[in-house]
């Protein structure tokens, strides 16, 4: 049993760059693989990055490659999605997610969600 809470969103300009924060709790968050969603307006929810467990390997949607950066603490229980050159298309509820095996693509494979946090790029 996982509980996740995001923070960090909020109004950022084209160009610029913000670090979400994912808070977890409950037993064995350390061997959780960890990742990011993000649902834009009007569109359905799509995979951002992942992370192992141990933080050793990690992975991006075609989107954001080169631009976000998934990293985890684990004796801190938080996983981090830092944003940079941030565009207005990344406007999006910004969603932390965790399971018990492993993190893709596939949005219906992820056993914990936490309530998203709201990422605002303007122009």
């Amino acid at each position: 049993q996982v509980q996740l809470v995001e923070s960090g969103g909020g109004l950022v300009q084209a160009g610029g760059s913000l670090r979400l924060s994912c808070a977890a709790s409950g037993r064995s968050f350390g061997r959780y693989p960890m990742g990011w969603f993000r649902q834009a307006p009007g569109k359905e929810r799509e995979f951002v990055a992942a992370i192992s467990w141990t933080g050793g390997s990690t992975n991006y949607a075609d989107s954001v490659k080169g631009r976000f950066t998934i990293s985890r603490d684990n004796t801190k229980n938080t996983v981090y999605l830092q944003m940079n050159s941030l565009k207005p298309e990344a406007t999006a509820v910004y969603y932390c997610a965790a399971d018990r095996l492993v993190i893709t693509p596939d949005v219906n494979g992820v056993d914990y969600w936490g309530k998203g946090t709201l990422v605002t790029v303007s122009s």
